[in-house]
C-alpha cells in the first residue's frame, strides 16, 4: 500500500465549473431535454456564483399543465 496523498485545487475546480467550456455543456445538455420536451418549454442558462446553470420550465399555461399532470420535463432528463 502506498500513502498517496490527493488535494483538491479548489480554486481550479471553481473556474472550470464556472467556465465557458462548461456552459456550453450544460446548455448542450439543457436544449436536449427542452427538445425532448416538446412545445410550450424555454431554456435559460446563468453562471452562478459557484457553478453554471441551466433550466428548463414551461412558457405557456398548457405547458405547465401539461407537466403538472404528465412529469414532461422529468421524462425528458431520461
Amino acid at each position: 500500500m502506498s500513502n498517496f496523498k490527493f488535494t483538491l485545487n479548489r480554486a481550479g475546480v471553481r473556474e472550470l465549473l464556472q467556465s465557458g467550456e462548461m456552459q456550453g455543456i450544460v446548455e448542450e445538455k439543457a436544449s436536449g431535454v427542452l427538445s425532448r420536451a416538446g412545445a410550450g418549454f424555454s431554456m435559460n442558462s446563468r453562471v452562478g456564483k459557484t457553478r453554471v446553470n441551466a433550466m428548463v420550465y414551461p412558457e405557456t399555461k398548457e405547458a405547465y399543465y401539461r407537466n403538472l399532470h404528465g412529469n414532461i420535463l422529468l421524462k425528458a432528463l431520461k
